[in-house]
């Protein structure tokens, strides 16, 4: 866009005062120019048709339609870039977020929970940075569907499997992980950059949609094969040199990290890791899925055509970790490609890691 158009924004919340204060936090910023508020979800819609707004900012617990069946009136009526911003503390209202992310939207914020002007002023800043940065992303409305087969991955078998996320990711990993068998001979770890308070949200969603126990992982488990594991919220994900998982705390930057978890990777499993890239803003995961290839294991990336953002998938095929892009469709097949082997029994490697 432009940088001397305005970003129009449609406010959606039940709530007057909260309305109120996310218009008055956005306009702060002066690309920003909110041009519309609706209390409910059929007037959302309504609005979405009527004023064509850059970017939404949608509550979901919402009276009439609630959010994510707005959500999908919007995306098939009228397209737009839809940030859900919802309380954290409403277990309902964090579900509901997974589901409003499979009707379409493209990223998950929580509701201010602070009372101290400077905070709030502070989330607001946040909130209308991320608006920023959405109103850049191509408004899709419709993927793309692969026919082709998938190619046969390059590098060994693999004991270990990392993802790597950001925007759009907790669809595409629903797509991944729902594809996998309950038998699947290694463990899964992820890396999908979330605002603190909804992983466990995302974990319970996961679970309802594949057959893959999903869950967060303690520090010092040992992985097992037909498990899912997730970061701690505010920690990265990563595997020590026998293969037990570790929890830091997150230092700033993309949280949880996807180059941590997929050096680690390398690291510990070498040309038995395998790692993925999925889509999302900025360059996280590129790095670390280079050390699996260099490692000698298998990477992949996703393909520009299915990806929300094509930029972390971008930033790893432009950094020579994976040859080409690889549809979303055909990403489950990949992995299962990539790790049929008869069991997950990691050996010390010369380094004492589980080679």
């Amino acid at each position: 866009m432009s940088s001397k158009k305005p970003i129009r924004v449609l406010v959606v919340d039940d709530s007057p005062t909260m309305a109120n204060t996310l218009t008055a936090l956005l306009t702060e910023e002066p690309r920003i120019e909110v041009v519309g508020r609706a209390g409910d979800g059929n007037r959302a819609v309504q609005l979405a048709r009527l004023l064509r707004p850059d970017v939404i900012t949608m509550d979901l617990l919402l009276p009439g339609l609630d959010g994510p069946a707005a959500i999908g009136h919007i995306m098939s009526q009228a397209p737009a870039r839809i940030l859900v911003v919802s309380a954290v503390a409403e277990q309902r209202g964090v579900d509901l977020g997974f589901q409003a992310m499979s009707a379409g939207a493209l990223e998950l914020i929580g509701k201010p929970n602070v009372t101290n002007a400077e905070e709030l002023r502070r989330w607001g800043r946040e909130l209308a940075h991320s608006v920023c940065l959405m109103a850049e992303v191509p408004v899709i409305s419709r993927r793309p569907r692969a026919v082709a087969p998938p190619p046969v991955p390059s590098g060994t078998r693999v004991d270990v499997f990392g993802l790597v996320a950001s925007t759009g990711g907790p669809p595409a990993l629903a797509e991944v992980l729902s594809k996998l068998p309950r038998d699947l001979p290694v463990p899964m770890l992820v890396a999908q950059h979330i605002t603190v308070g909804f992983t466990q949200g995302m974990v319970r969603w996961l679970s309802q949609v594949c057959e893959l126990q999903v869950g967060v992982a303690r520090d010092g488990e040992r992985l097992e094969p037909g498990r899912v594991y997730f970061p701690l919220d505010g920690h990265d994900l990563l595997v020590d040199s026998v293969g037990l998982a570790r929890l830091q705390r997150s230092h700033g930057g993309p949280c949880p990290n996807g180059d941590v978890l997929l050096n680690s990777l390398a690291m510990a499993y070498g040309r038995r890791s395998g790692g993925g890239v999925l889509t999302g803003m900025g360059e996280d995961g590129a790095r670390g899925l280079l050390a699996i290839r260099q490692a000698g294991g298998v990477t992949l990336a996703q393909d520009e055509a299915s990806s929300v953002v094509y930029g972390m998938p971008r930033a790893a095929v432009e950094l020579k970790a994976t040859d080409g892009g690889t549809p979303l469709a055909l990403v489950a097949d990949l992995i299962l490609q990539s790790c049929q082997r008869p069991s997950f029994r990691p050996t010390r490697g010369p380094e004492g890691g589980p080679r």
